[in-house]
């Protein structure tokens, strides 16, 4: 049969997402459907074959589709997915997936009673670069890794119906999941809004570990450069990772620091090392074509995908508690994460 997939929304991502399952072996694109006329005329353009929906009920109810791909706004990701849950329709969604966990508990029920995948478009644990992140840290000579600190800042697209941590925190999250194998157990955020609509433009996140691992996010809508930057400190080499540099994206430093002390005058001091700079290979596919083909293997072969409900579930569980320090003005919020389902 193949994989007969439905695409709900051809605003910003959902033109990348259409191009990728388009080029994708033994699948085909059985609907679009978006409610502005004018996306409606792009796809019309672009995809003369295909047809349009004004309405994504009446693509999700289409006996031709077996999956359906949500890039619309996150506040109409539930309503959406559910739908097509229900209707037994496999379902891939954009980041961030939904906007609390018990939305997502509820898909997921519904779900494993109909045979279904759930998977979040977080594309960024497709990356090349990501994925040798993950392999250097996880050699011994690397060490534990003891601080990361994140900045993506824009003048970006300003959401409407989301404020900046869930629209591009959700993207550092998703790699520090992927990258920590421990939980936080706690988050602190300080931000403001510089909007009429009193939705948070800038935001600077903390993450709190056992062993005394720290994380620091900072994300805005208001930057006048575009940074997308993070820092990987281990106990003997430190990462650089800069997904803006147009070759040299990921540099390993030879450099650290350790305790040594002074007996004579009980003072602690700081032995630097300094070593060389390594700048490695690592697959350069396009991360989404590669999702997308996860996507693909997780319906039609039955496996387990990379970005699975639980890779969202982490990331809404941290949101979650982060907006309730945000709006507390940035008091420190224990993180209770994982329930038998969560594991």
């Amino acid at each position: 049969m193949g994989l007969k997939v439905g695409i709900i929304g051809y605003g910003y991502w959902g033109p990348n997402l259409v191009r990728n399952f388009h080029n994708l072996d033994d699948c085909e694109i059985v609907g679009i459907a978006d409610k502005d006329i004018k996306q409606q005329e792009n796809v019309r353009k672009a995809y003369p074959t295909i047809r349009v929906y004004s309405e994504a009920e009446d693509l999700i109810l289409s006996k031709e589709c077996n999956a359906i791909v949500i890039a619309t706004p996150v506040s109409y990701h539930f309503e959406i997915a559910l739908k097509a849950l229900q209707n037994k329709k496999h379902v891939l969604i954009e980041k961030p997936i939904v906007t609390s966990v018990d939305q997502l508990y509820q898909l997921i029920e519904v779900a494993q009673k109909n045979g279904c995948v759930i998977m979040v478009d977080h594309t960024f644990l497709y990356n090349g670069a990501v994925r040798k992140i993950k392999q250097v840290t996880q050699q011994q000579d690397f060490g534990a890794i003891l601080n990361i600190d994140t900045v993506r800042i824009n003048l970006g697209i300003i959401q409407h119906d989301t404020n900046v941590l869930w629209d591009l925190a959700c993207h550092d999250l998703s790699v520090i999941n992927y990258l920590v194998d421990q939980k936080p157990y706690s988050v602190q955020v300080n931000g403001i809004s510089h909007l009429k609509s009193g939705i948070e433009n800038i935001a600077y996140l903390t993450l709190k570990y056992e062993n005394d691992l720290i994380v620091h996010i900072h994300v805005s809508w208001s930057s006048p450069v575009k940074i997308r930057r993070m820092l990987i400190g281990g106990e003997h080499k430190m990462i650089v990772y800069d997904d803006i540099e147009p070759t040299d994206k990921l540099k390993i430093y030879e450099k650290n620091f350790t305790h040594i002390s002074d007996q004579e005058k009980h003072d602690v001091l700081v032995d630097y090392r300094l070593g060389d700079v390594l700048i490695p290979k690592f697959n350069l596919a396009e991360p989404l074509s590669l999702m997308v083909k996860d996507f693909y293997n997780a319906v039609m072969h039955q496996k387990e995908p990379i970005a699975n409900w639980k890779s969202g579930l982490n990331v809404v569980s941290i949101l979650e508690q982060a907006q309730r320090s945000l709006k507390h003005n940035g008091v420190e919020v224990k993180i209770d994460l994982w329930d038998n389902l969560g594991q």
